[in-house]
């Protein structure tokens, strides 16, 4: 029997398709939390320091809202827009992923594929 695994992947997107947040832009949210840094979390996910900063900035252009406030000496942080956002994505993505396994093993059981519980890899 094949063994297979679902993934699936959730993006935030407007009226017109442009990207408000998904998984990369969780992940660079999380490691500003992190490192307090825009420089070090672009070198952690080995983007340029320019490109994490378009991904911020495009988010915060779509949304109206600051998530991220830069100070020279602070470093950077999330605002409580980028927390809530952050934490809101993540609860997200995990009840579809919890939704999307329970749906992936009915439709497939029996099926000759062996669906893989738990956590998917996306």
């Amino acid at each position: 029997m094949l063994k297979v695994r679902l993934k699936s992947r959730q993006l935030l997107e407007d009226t017109n398709g442009n990207i408000i947040m998904g998984e990369g832009r969780q992940r660079i949210l999380e490691l500003i939390e992190l490192t307090g840094s825009i420089n070090q979390t672009a070198k952690l996910m080995r983007m340029s320091y320019r490109g994490v900063w378009g991904k911020i900035k495009a988010t915060e252009k779509h949304l109206s809202k600051r998530v991220v406030i830069t100070e020279r000496r602070h470093g950077s942080r999330l605002t409580e827009d980028g927390k809530s956002l952050l934490m809101n994505y993540t609860r997200l993505k995990k009840a579809c992923r919890e939704v999307d396994q329970k749906i992936f093993r009915n439709i497939f059981k029996g099926s000759g594929l062996d669906p893989i519980s738990g956590r998917d890899l996306g």
